[in-house]
């Protein structure tokens, strides 16, 4: 397992990231309409704001949502939408706490195949498709969770599951723009 996934400026949210399974579950649940920096870095900005433990979906599903979207708004906020995505990241540790006793890493814990584990995070609250080809790529290549055929699953396409140092990330972030553009113009 790495010390740390360099998706952000912050050596600190990096660790967090390589360190507790559910911290970089929602930093991939946030990484939609925010620079990829920001969204990995919420993990790290709402562990700080529930005390410094580690991130617990038990707690986290049992908050009184106004309290915990109060987290995400207060400044700085830890979404563009923080309302939304409170609900969001609320939601997901329900699922979590319904179906993985509130373990983020029992998701892909024993699963066989990629097909396997890219059904248990679609079915994730805030999960499609895409997102979910992009999370088993971050798990296969960042994180080592590579059942048979997890390539096949994982996204074929530049993504954060990509980033081996933070310098790449503005790399990734210019793929993604050439692709959307080429798409656009129907290249």
């Amino acid at each position: 397992m790495p010390t740390a996934l360099y998706f952000t400026p912050d050596a600190g949210a990096n660790r967090l990231l390589a360190s507790e399974p559910l911290a970089v579950m929602i930093g991939m649940l946030l990484d939609q309409q925010v620079p990829m920096e920001w969204a990995f870095n919420a993990p790290a900005l709402l562990k700080e704001r529930l005390g410094g433990e580690p991130l617990d979906a038990t707690a986290i599903a049992e908050m009184e949502p106004g309290a915990l979207e109060a987290i995400f708004r207060a400044k700085p906020a830890l979404h563009r939408y923080p309302g939304s995505m409170a609900k969001r990241t609320q939601a997901l540790c329900a699922y979590l706490v319904e179906h993985y006793g509130g373990r983020a890493e029992a998701v892909w814990t024993g699963v066989a195949t990629g097909d396997e584990l890219l059904t248990r995070v679609i079915a994730l609250p805030g999960f499609g498709p895409a997102k979910a080809r992009i999370f088993v790529g971050l798990l296969g290549k960042r994180l080592g969770v590579c059942p048979a055929g997890w390539e096949v699953a994982a996204a074929d396409w530049p993504s954060i599951a990509d980033v081996d140092s933070y310098e790449r990330v503005s790399e990734i972030r210019e793929k993604k723009r050439a692709m959307k553009a080429a798409a656009k113009s129907g290249d």
